[in-house]
């Protein structure tokens, strides 16, 4: 065997593994990060989530609906999905409201279909001030208490932070129309506790300072015991 054929054989494999790769991130399993605080404590800042992109694909036929582990998104799931607002960002929350579900706050408890929704096992309030709905109150302060009824649109699903007080969502921009979104988060993989992008771009130098600082801190910064945990 030729140098020549054996540098080819190399090149080959490669670009077979960059495919491969390239198909599983685009259409099976997606990495993902946690840069703010809107989903504590069922995400912290600096967790790093494996995204299932497979589940919510389309199976058209009956058989591929019984074979394949799809389904529909359901009430619950945390979910990731292109912003709204900024389409080339990508966002996670907690889906909350289905197509056609009336959702409506009341002095930030939550009711879905004119029925209370018992949420506490993973929604977090730190904010003890309840902001009424008057006139008197800014918007922003009220929609984060106060929203609604509104009924979700078809194709669309409604989604919150469970960091309520602290969470831009569903409650200020809308629904999440059903092709945006991209999968379920259903793995943390790794989890760090020292600085975290915010996926702001601040120069060459501000990305190096940050890689190092990971570097230096991985072992005393990272969270092992989030490490394989099950997203809920």
């Amino acid at each position: 065997m030729t140098n020549r054929s054996t540098v080819r054989e190399y090149l080959e494999a490669l670009i077979i593994a960059g495919i491969f790769l390239g198909f599983t991130n685009t259409f099976v399993v997606k990495t993902f990060y946690i840069p703010s605080a809107s989903m504590e404590e069922t995400l912290l800042v600096g967790d790093h989530l494996f995204v299932n992109r497979f589940i919510y694909g389309p199976a058209p036929t009956k058989l591929e609906r019984k074979l394949l582990p799809l389904r529909p998104v359901n009430r619950g799931d945390v979910v990731i999905f292109r912003s709204p607002e900024r389409p080339r960002v990508d966002m996670v929350k907690r889906c909350i409201g289905l197509p056609q579900d009336e959702i409506r706050l009341v002095d930030k408890d939550l009711y879905i279909n004119e029925k209370w929704v018992d949420d506490g096992t993973y929604t977090w309030h730190r904010d003890a001030i309840v902001y009424n709905d008057l006139p008197s109150v800014s918007q922003s302060a009220r929609l984060r208490d106060n929203f609604g009824p509104s009924t979700v649109p078809e194709e669309h699903f409604f989604c919150m932070g469970d960091n309520r007080d602290q969470s831009y969502d569903s409650r200020f921009w809308g629904s999440v129309p059903e092709h945006f979104i991209k999968g379920r988060a259903f793995l943390i993989y790794w989890s760090f506790g020292g600085e975290t992008s915010d996926g702001v771009w601040r120069g060459l130098g501000s990305k190096l300072r940050q890689l190092a600082g990971t570097a230096i801190g991985f072992f005393s910064k990272s969270r092992w015991g989030r490490t394989f945990h099950l997203v809920r």
